[in-house]
């Protein structure tokens, strides 16, 4: 059966990715007291959720933010599961997004795994900038079909199927 965890208060969440350009393996890390928690996860997925977040600490009220610790992934960096989906949501009395990952289903008849944590505004925010660079490190997109390039250039559907460079 694969493990649920759920972190209150995460004292660590970061993302990052491991290899090189084209070929790298993004994670999602929360660390609360002695639990630390990493699940593999797809580029998209967090790029996506670093998005909404800062979509959503723009119609917060500005407010004097708390150093949110250290941006780098702990090691070992040991996947407890890939994720599929993720939800966000903002609890009002603690002024915490509550971030909630669901792990891919191994079969049809079972039961997924969660992860919920919940963290400061502030680590949103560098969670946000973090992702942002991670992203822009990444393979340029060819500016006519979106796809990433790799160094050597791609065929691109857009040109006739003649090779695009970089």
């Amino acid at each position: 059966m694969t493990p649920s965890f759920e972190l209150h208060s995460a004292e660590h969440f970061t993302v990052g990715a491991v290899g090189p350009p084209g070929q790298r393996v993004f994670y999602l890390q929360a660390r609360q007291d002695d639990q630390l928690v990493t699940l593999k996860s797809e580029k998209e997925q967090v790029r996506a959720l670093a998005e909404y977040l800062a979509g959503l600490l723009e119609q917060l009220p500005r407010t004097t933010t708390a150093r949110a610790g250290d941006r780098d992934l702990v090691e070992p960096v040991e996947p407890a599961w890939a994720v599929a989906s993720i939800g966000v949501g903002f609890d009002d009395e603690r002024q915490r997004f509550v971030i909630v990952a669901e792990s891919v289903k191994e079969e049809e008849s079972s039961e997924g795994a969660s992860a919920r944590f919940s963290i400061t505004t502030a680590q949103a925010a560098q969670f946000v900038e973090t992702t942002r660079a991670l992203v822009k490190a990444g393979r340029p997109i060819c500016p006519l079909c979106s796809q990433p390039k790799d160094p050597e250039g791609h065929i691109c559907p857009r040109s006739n199927g003649h090779m695009a460079k970089s």
